[in-house]
């Protein structure tokens, strides 16, 4: 059987506004729902793990009520981190489960239906597999931390580059025994906790409307890619 664990902890503090960015709506329903109506549109038997703070959960159900939310799943409480909170979706997965699970952010209502498919048909055989985009943009690499204009930098090679996206997808006893490992800083997304662990990563093509809602700007672009 296979999972999707998504993880929706946001404050929306970049959004400058006191609504946590997942519950925002584009195209008169809230990002959160549309994330996980495209995971049910990709199989309905999918098993859809929900991993919120509970300081929201209360005003989720409600929007769940508001809007006649249908979609079945699990909920359980965010913790600390990223990595945390995906510890305890993982915890409502049995212990002896086969099967993939992925991993995605609440607010990227936008992974197509073929990323989702691929993401989780490649990690069949492969065991971790993440979608990518290129860098289209020219890269240029800080010699130092500091304020922009004042330090020195250079030019890097962007097809040595991609931009990371989710669903990240794995073996489910995979996932389960690298998120046993103490947490680290350096677990920038579930990728790097499966690669602390020591397994090697496979790439697959993502599609870059396939974004992560985080700014107004960004509010602008789901409401075009909605239309």
């Amino acid at each position: 059987m296979d999972y999707i664990i998504i993880v929706a902890g946001g404050k929306g503090l970049r959004m400058g506004g006191d609504i946590p960015k997942q519950f925002l709506p584009i195209g008169g329903r809230p990002i959160l729902m549309r994330t996980l109506e495209r995971f049910r549109e990709y199989s309905s038997t999918l098993q859809i793990i929900l991993v919120l703070p509970k300081d929201q959960q209360d005003y989720w159900l409600q929007l769940c009520k508001e809007y006649d939310f249908k979609v079945d799943y699990q909920m359980t409480d965010g913790g600390e981190t990223r990595f945390h909170s995906v510890q305890h979706g993982l915890a409502l997965i049995p212990d002896d489960a086969e099967g993939v699970v992925g991993v995605h952010d609440g607010v990227r209502p936008f992974p197509s239906i073929e990323v989702i498919r691929n993401c989780y048909e490649t990690a069949r055989e492969k065991k971790a597999v993440i979608p990518v985009i290129p860098v289209v943009e020219t890269v240029r690499k800080l010699a130092s931390i500091g304020t922009i204009g004042t330090i020195p930098s250079q030019t890097v090679p962007r097809n040595d580059y991609r931009l990371v996206q989710t669903p990240q997808t794995f073996d489910i006893q995979l996932l389960k025994a690298a998120n046993r490992q103490p947490y680290n800083d350096n677990f920038t997304d579930d990728a790097s906790v499966v690669e602390a662990y020591g397994q090697e990563i496979t790439l697959v093509e993502g599609n870059r409307e396939n974004i992560k809602i985080t700014t107004p700007y960004d509010i602008v672009v789901a409401e075009a890619l909605i239309k």
